[in-house]
């Protein structure tokens, strides 16, 4: 079987698995107290060029984004979303269960396509309008989420991330960055948002490992102080500290090793962008235009079947209308070429 369904499909990057075996038997101390860690924070820091840069290591993206939030926002507030944003869509109401509501926001007027995708002035027409009503009977907003790429594979622009953190600024609240997907973003060409810009444009944000190469694991990152009080505490009373912190440790040690975490996806993207153009000859329209490694066609009943007799795993994403639907083709850092090549050859037989 052919299996593009998501980024998580194999376990990890040989080499760390491999780092894995060779130092089982080592004892270090527990809790991300360790050589590993230590040695990954340091790299982390040298990659995104700042001395100062407090890092986390936790197993699980919702485990993540649940933690940061409930950490980051008064008991009072809620954070705001796009409303295809991972917090509204795909956490299972774990940020609600926290206690903190979900405020998402739609663009309105936009494409569609950016739905997953939040821009700067609808942000901040709604600070503005809810801060001058001075309403007490909603949730207040305290903070504000993005991911990039996004839900759909959009990309933020370095000045949409300056407007958005300079708005988040003049509230005084933090903005947060979801990168489970970082790595195949950095790794695009049309991508103009480095690691350096994420530590000097956000409040905190965390460095996907577990669909970029990892086991499992994502590196939380912040870059301000005023947020990070007791986060060590936090994680602890929420189960979210791995007693053998060094099983994350070494895996960002190597992703952060000779641009190990950029370099291993950029076939990823390069083979999604072969996905997409293949469906592009076919004349197959798409729900959103993506540029990492997650691609969105528009398949009618009769197109899916193709694709299923022929043992293609791919994903529902949408309903579109009654004979069709938007569904997903996703690589990862362990999409082998061979397959990518059978899957053109179905496409182009479709």
């Amino acid at each position: 079987m052919l299996r593009f369904e998501n980024d998580y499909l194999k376990g990890c990057l040989p080499e760390i698995l491999d780092l894995m075996g060779n130092t089982n038997m080592e004892e270090t101390s527990g809790y991300r107290i360790d050589p590993y860690c230590e040695q990954a924070n340091e790299k982390i820091k040298k990659a995104c060029n700042v001395d100062y840069l407090d890092v986390h290591y936790l197993v699980g993206g919702t485990q993540t984004n649940m933690v940061v939030i409930d950490t980051i926002l008064k008991p009072y507030q809620g954070i705001i979303c796009p409303i295809l944003g991972h917090l509204n869509v795909h956490e299972a109401g774990a940020i609600e269960g926290a206690g903190h509501k979900v405020i998402t926001l739609s663009n309105n007027d936009k494409i569609k396509d950016d739905e997953a995708k939040i821009y700067p002035d609808v942000i901040e027409k709604y600070l503005e309008e809810f801060f001058a009503l001075g309403d007490w009977h909603r949730a207040q907003p305290g903070g504000v989420y993005i991911s990039h790429p996004t839900e759909r594979g959009a990309l933020y622009t370095k000045d949409e991330l300056i407007k958005i953190k300079s708005i988040c600024e003049k509230y005084d609240i933090p903005l947060y960055v979801d990168g489970a997907r970082l790595s195949y973003a950095l790794a695009c060409d049309e991508n103009d948002i480095t690691l350096e810009d994420l530590a000097k444009y956000t409040d905190v944000f965390y460095i996907g490992g577990t669909k970029c190469g990892s086991m499992f694991g994502e590196a939380v990152a912040f870059t301000n102080y005023k947020y990070n009080k007791g986060f060590n505490i936090a994680c602890k009373r929420q189960g979210a500290v791995l007693a053998k912190g060094r099983l994350l440790g070494l895996q960002f040690d190597y992703l952060f090793t000779d641009n190990n975490y950029i370099e291993k996806s950029k076939d990823a993207v390069k083979y999604a962008h072969q996905i997409r153009q293949a469906f592009i000859d076919k004349g197959i329209k798409f729900i959103a235009n993506s540029y990492t490694n997650q691609q969105f066609p528009i398949l009618n009943k009769k197109q899916q079947e193709h694709f299923k007799k022929n043992d293609v795993g791919f994903n529902f994403e949408e309903k579109v209308d009654e004979n069709s639907d938007a569904v997903r083709f996703c690589t990862s850092w362990g999409t082998e070429k061979e397959n990518v090549k059978k899957l053109l050859d179905i496409i182009s037989n479709m």
